[in-house]
């Protein structure tokens, strides 16, 4: 099945908030939380996790945090979640808690990613909620970005 329309803005905002990261110094992810009914972006974050000195500081929770707090209620149904790399194990759990409808992500991560790699947490019969996902959107540019931001640390 093809993926439903999607506005490349959206993961434009996720990749701005990415580089912005690499310029802290933080691992380049950036995530955008988006009312599709209103097209409204509701948050967008960056990863903190040295600048905070908080290993949850992750984009994805970061932007659900803060798109929670601007709607006032804990969980997010009916929005969509753009972010330049696939989310990991924790990033998964609270996109499921969220109640994220959709989520586009970008560079795969055979790693530490969480979606279509390792644990697969929508798949697990104690996921709460599995929102769609559509893979591999600007994966090119996340996994340059990536890239060369290790590559500039080694």
């Amino acid at each position: 099945m093809p993926p439903p329309p999607y506005t490349p803005s959206y993961m434009d905002l996720a990749f701005t908030a990415a580089e912005a990261a690499a310029a802290r110094g933080e691992v380049p992810v950036g995530a955008v939380v988006v009312d599709p009914a209103t097209g409204a972006v509701l948050a967008t974050a960056g990863n903190r996790t040295e600048e905070l000195c908080d290993p949850s500081a992750h984009a994805e929770l970061l932007a659900i945090r803060a798109a929670c707090m601007q709607r006032g209620q804990p969980r997010l149904p009916g929005c969509d979640l753009y972010v330049t790399l696939e989310p990991c194990a924790l990033c998964a759990a609270a996109i499921s808690f969220a109640r994220i409808r959709r989520v586009y992500y970008g560079a795969y991560d055979p790693k530490g990613g969480a979606v279509d790699h390792g644990p697969r947490f929508f798949t697990q019969p104690t996921c709460h909620h599995a929102p769609d996902v559509y893979s591999g959107i600007g994966e090119t540019r996340a996994g340059a970005l990536l890239r060369d931001f290790f590559r500039q640390r080694r």
